[in-house]
């Protein structure tokens, strides 16, 4: 098992480092809810650079694929998750005095940490990243025995119809 990854951000960003690795589901304790198969694995990249008006930001790019649970069946489904996104670092008092400018629209913000655990800042991107409420595409569920359920073709005055006899 791999150790957690722990960096300085800002020393990080400033000299232009790079971490690239892998992480296994079950390593990231928050998604223990959303992810069916906790033995999946995914691989990570984050590079430290200064990007524009001086700013160090952190680079990501999260890739793999899980088995997340479909919320119409309840049963696992195949989804691939690829995260690429650029945070900005910024001490508290930058953070305090941040507002709605135009400036800070473009990338997301985090607290810059001497020691900022890797892990959970993927583990947070990935949780923005997943869909509110997964389902498979329509026809592609499977009920309890397997099988495919039963779509019966509704139409919305049918029961008026029956009323009109």
């Amino acid at each position: 098992m791999p150790a957690r990854p722990f960096i300085d951000s800002l020393d990080f960003a400033r000299n232009g480092q790079q971490i690239t690795g892998e992480v296994l589901v079950n390593q990231l304790s928050r998604l223990s809810d959303v992810f069916e198969y906790k033995q999946d694995v995914l691989q990570y990249t984050v590079t430290g650079r200064i990007g524009l008006y001086e700013i160090p930001q952190l680079d990501l790019q999260l890739a793999g694929t899980g088995q997340i649970i479909c919320q119409r069946c309840l049963h696992g489904m195949t989804y691939a998750i690829s995260v690429s996104n650029s945070i900005c670092l910024r001490t508290q008092a930058q953070l305090d005095e941040l507002d709605d400018s135009d400036l800070d629209e473009e990338y997301e913000s985090v607290l810059a940490d001497a020691r900022l655990d890797v892990w959970q800042l993927l583990e947070e991107e990935i949780l923005l990243s997943l869909p509110i409420a997964p389902k498979h595409l329509l026809g592609e569920c499977q009920t309890v025995n397997g099988s495919q359920p039963q779509q019966k073709e509704s139409h919305p005055f049918a029961a008026l119809a029956k009323l009109k006899r």
